[in-house]
This record gives structure tokens, sequence and C-alpha cells, in this order.
């Protein structure tokens, strides 16, 4: 099947590559020249495990290609997916602007039945308003050129993927869910997914664009909610890695999502809640809970800083070494990341900040000012008066703490993602503050 990827962005690019490492001939279109010109070049603009090999794979199997121009590669599309960002507006509203123009510019290039699925997280009803925009921009060509009419189908296809492991959530699935208006769009989607083998589920557009918000938001919630026991633990002396074992092995609750830190980041979650809560606001209904567990991951980072504070004494003028800055390991995506309000805050007091990350460092760089960036975690921890472990990638847990101890000015390590074992530091001699571990 012909398949067109309008976006290649995190989504957009995993999508577009592995429909094509699962046997579609996919054409990727950015409005970015200079990104499609890496794509060309066999390189991806961003860290994705696996993401590059594939790339590489299935271009030289004359699967995947790249172009600019919307309108050139929806003429010959199947089906069209729009990966475009979705950013918050001030209310939490997400900005349409970029969906709106790609089903314009899709309208311009259809000659044939197409159909147009939503890929991007959007609202609810934003699939109504894809397809109106999509009968404006045709009935004003058809009336310029006096084509005849073009039949299409709009459809909501929301993506689960996690970075740091999407090539993998992709192509093993829990579920695809695809909203349709027609038997005829659901057939074509089915086919496209096929080679999957995944449990497919098909409902209204309505109820899949809401199936996205809820998901991410519920998880949002998972995270806020042990980030809230963990408080509690630290304030009656117990350890919140031994109160989410012991809730994570009821079945009904489950252990993911339920790891205490600084609180979650990314592109999905906080824009989604936002949105959620919006689009809950819009219809009538307050959704208080989700308000607080905003608040919940915003105080999250605040304490953080705070412990940081009542340790450290005086922040002003101490170097404080930062390990990670991606708002997850297994990704370079700094958007919303825990490590930005947190080196802001300090920076704000007088710190001098030092950070290495495995693979963000360029796209902080754009973010954050007067930061020093080294070139791996030994220099962070040089005439370091304290550590901060804020993102969990493997190799920091394969450093040597005695060569770690003897670099520091100060051997305090806080850990923003309960990642070390504390009595093992504490035997190296390093002063050890973790996330609602106070009895550990």
């Amino acid at each position: 099947m012909n398949i067109a990827i309008i976006g290649s962005g995190y989504v957009g690019l995993v999508t577009g590559v592995c429909l094509a490492e699962i046997g579609h001939k996919v054409t990727c279109v950015d409005n970015n020249a200079e990104k499609i010109k890496l794509l060309k070049k066999l390189k991806s603009p961003i860290y994705e495990p696996g993401l590059e090999f594939l790339l590489k794979s299935n271009v030289r199997k004359k699967r995947l290609s790249f172009l600019t121009s919307v309108t050139q590669a929806s003429k010959k599309a199947d089906v069209i997916f729009i990966a475009v960002g979705t950013p918050s507006r001030k209310d939490g509203d997400a900005d349409l602007t970029y969906v709106e123009k790609a089903a314009c510019e899709i309208a311009e290039g259809m000659d044939s039945y197409k159909v147009i699925v939503e890929k991007s997280t959007v609202p609810a009803q934003t699939g109504k308003r894809i397809e109106r925009a999509i009968n404006l921009t045709l009935s004003k060509r058809n009336k310029n050129k006096k084509t005849k009419r073009i039949d299409f189908d709009v459809a909501s296809n929301p993506e689960f993927l996690r970075e740091g492991s999407a090539i993998t959530d992709f192509m093993n699935p829990d579920r695809i869910v695809i909203g349709v208006q027609s038997k005829r769009a659901e057939k074509m989607l089915r086919d496209v997914y096929k080679p999957l083998k995944a449990r497919l589920i098909v409902t209204d557009m309505n109820s899949a664009e809401i199936i996205k918000h809820a998901s991410n938001s519920f998880l949002a919630t998972k995270i806020s909610f042990i980030n809230a026991v963990s408080q509690i633990c630290d304030r009656v002396g117990a350890n919140v890695l031994e109160v989410a074992e012991g809730m994570g092995f009821d079945k009904r609750i489950g252990k993911e999502f339920l790891s205490s830190g600084i609180g979650y980041g990314g592109s999905c979650f906080p824009k989604d809640v936002d949105a959620f809560v919006h689009l809950s606001q819009k219809s009538g209904y307050d959704f208080d809970l989700l308000k607080e567990v905003r608040n919940v991951n915003e105080n999250q980072k605040k304490s953080f800083v705070k412990m940081i504070e009542e340790s450290l004494w005086i922040v002003k003028n101490k170097t404080i070494g930062v390990l990670g800055l991606s708002f997850k390991s297994n990704t370079d995506d700094m958007r919303n990341a825990p490590s930005l309000d947190i080196i802001r805050a300090l920076q704000k007091e007088g710190a001098k900040i030092k950070a290495y990350d495995p693979q963000a460092m360029p796209k902080a760089k754009e973010v954050l000012k007067s930061v020093k960036f080294v070139k791996d975690a030994y220099e962070v921890a040089k005439g370091a008066d304290c550590l901060l472990l804020l993102t969990e990638w493997e190799e920091f847990k394969k450093l040597n703490f005695r060569k770690i101890h003897q670099l520091m000015n100060h051997a305090l390590i806080f850990d923003g993602r309960n990642f070390y074992d504390k009595k093992q530091l504490e035997k190296l001699g390093f002063e050890y503050f973790g996330i609602g571990t106070a009895s550990v």
C-alpha cells in the first residue's frame, strides 16, 4: 500500500519507518527542508534506538522516501497519516494550526479516494474539523477547476509509542485503535496493520480521540499518585520502593508507572493532561482530579530543589553536577524535561551547573543557558559539591563510584529517579538522598 506520513518528528518518523519495515511503500513529508535533507542522507534527526538502522534498510529497499511537498506526496498515497505537532496553547487547549494546514494541503493534491488519518494527538471532534477543512478546500478547487467530486474518509488512529522503545512498541502493540466512519476506511486500515497480527479495536472517531487522552492522563495519574505517596513516606519514615512493590503485585493496579521520582515530562503527558482538562471544561465538566495530577507533578520538582537547598545549606556559588537532561532515558527529547525547571531554579540561586547527557546535549544547549556541558559523567563529578541524577541512563549505573567520590568536593548524591542503591553508595562514603526512601 502507498502511504504518506505528514510530519517527520518523533511520531511521524517512527511510524513511517515501521510501516515501511512491514512492507508498505512510505513517503515521509516535512516542511523542514534541512530535516528532509538529513533524512535523504540516511541520518535520523532524532535519537531513537534502532531507528536509523531501519531507516537505512528501508531506503535501500526502495520502500521509504522523503519529500517536503504534502501535495505531491498526497497524490500517490492511498492512506495519509497526519503526524504534525499539536503544541499546547496558553489555555491548555491543543493548537491545531498545523493539522488544519496539513488537511488543506492534502486536499490540494487529492485526485482519488484517500483515507486521511489523524496520528497526532488531538482533542475529540477534531476529525470532523479535518473533514470540513478538506471539503472546503475541495469545493474551492472544484469551483476553480471544475473537477469531479473526490471521495475521502477521515479516521483516527492514536499512537501509543514510548520514546526510547518506540520501534518495539510499534511492532508489538498492546492494541491498535482505529476510529472510522465507514467500512471502506476500516478495511483499508485493517490492511495497513495486517502484517502486525495485533488486536485491533474499532470505534467511532470521537471515542478513538478520547482513548488517547484518557490513556495518557491515567498513566500520568499513576505517576503523580506514587509521587504523592513518596512525600508521605519521607514524612513517616517509610520506603516508597517497597510500597510500590507491594501495590504493584495487585493485578488490578499493576507495577507499571509506579516509579516515584522528579515527575513526568516529555511531549505527551503534560500536553495531553492539559488538553483533557481543557476539553472537559469546554464540555461542562470540571476535571479536578487531573488538575491535582498536574499540581503534584510540579510540586515534585520543587520538593527536589528544596531537598538540595536544605542539604547544601548555601547554593550560591556551589558547583552542581547533573547526570542526565532528557525527560527519560533512551531519547534526546528535552520537551518538558524536569531537568529544565530544576536547573533553572538552582541557577536562580546562584549555582554553577555542569551537565552531561549521552544523547540530549545538542538539544539541551538550545534551551539551557549558562550551563557547562562536559564530555562524560566523570567531568561532571570533578570539583562538584553534589551530583543530581535526573535521567536514568543505563551508563550511569555502571560508573566507577570510587573514582567519582575522589573527584567530588563533597560526596553528595541526589537521586531524582531512585536509580541507585543507597546502601552501596553509603558504604563508599557518599551521602545519598532519594525520593520517598527515608527508611532505606
